[in-house]
């Protein structure tokens, strides 16, 4: 479904180098992911990096009305025409494009791309066009920045809807009517200019004990094979004799040209 034409939101929206008085409010935002989205390693150690090595690519904004904190995102520089790297967009998808872009902030290594890592909207605006608009403001900061592309492993957000549905499948369908993609954040790249590239199959891994998924997640995890969890996109996969299960999340790669 389509963010719907509700009259729009008067906002500011600045790096949060350009208001570093508002990175509290950034981390309090509520609600914007499951609580096993939360848990992948190398999120754990980049998200505070973000925000304190690369300011200029995280951006907040706020609603005139009331100064409220409505939506964040996060980009990372990074070097994809490098010799090794040979432009291609990795399989691993966000936890590979961020640990590039670690690797390369630490080793000197100039970037010339910019990846999106999030885009979040508070849970009760959502389908007010915010998010439309973070994409499009991603896009302005990293072409101010000297950017000529912006890529994105996009979380399709109706993908959970059908979690055995395979990426390859899901990602490039499209709607007859208009020849947009199927699922509603793909078509709000699009919209804004991207192209849907390559699916990035193994995008993140998240595993954990038994136990541990259990308290993410309120569910047994009792019987060996893929477990269907709510707002996961595909099936977490159960060991029980050995006492784990393993998330692997597929994104979707678009392309935006500046």
């Amino acid at each position: 479904m389509d963010e719907s034409p509700r009259p729009q939101l008067s906002l500011t929206v600045t790096s949060l180098a350009e208001r570093p008085g508002l990175e509290e409010a950034m981390w309090q935002m509520a609600g914007l992911w499951p609580q096993f989205m939360l848990q992948d390693p190398v999120s754990a150690v980049t998200y505070e990096w973000m925000a304190r090595e690369l300011p200029e690519f995280v951006l907040v904004a706020t609603d005139d009305a009331d100064g409220r904190l409505v939506a964040r995102a996060f980009s990372v520089p990074f070097l994809l025409h490098s010799e090794r790297r040979g432009g291609r967009l990795p399989a691993r998808g966000w936890d590979e494009v961020m640990l590039w872009a670690f690797a390369d902030k630490r080793d000197g290594r100039e970037p010339d791309t910019v990846s999106a890592v999030e885009i979040a909207v508070l849970p009760e605006l959502r389908g007010a066009g915010l998010s439309g608009r973070m994409v499009a403001a991603l896009r302005d900061n990293a072409g101010k920045l000297g950017f000529a592309e912006v890529v994105a492993p996009v979380r399709p957000n109706a993908k959970h809807l059908e979690p055995r549905t395979p990426m390859e499948e899901y990602a490039f369908r499209t709607r007859p009517e208009d020849g947009l993609p199927h699922d509603p954040w793909l078509r709000v790249h699009v919209r804004a200019g991207g192209v849907v590239d390559s699916v990035a199959p193994v995008s993140m891994t998240i595993a954990g004990s038994l136990e541990e998924w259990r308290s993410w997640t309120g569910l047994p995890f009792d019987e060996d094979g893929p477990v269907e969890v709510p707002g996961a996109l595909a099936p977490v996969r159960c060991d029980v004799p050995g006492g784990h299960a393993v998330y692997v999340e597929p994104n979707v790669w678009v392309r935006h040209r500046l």
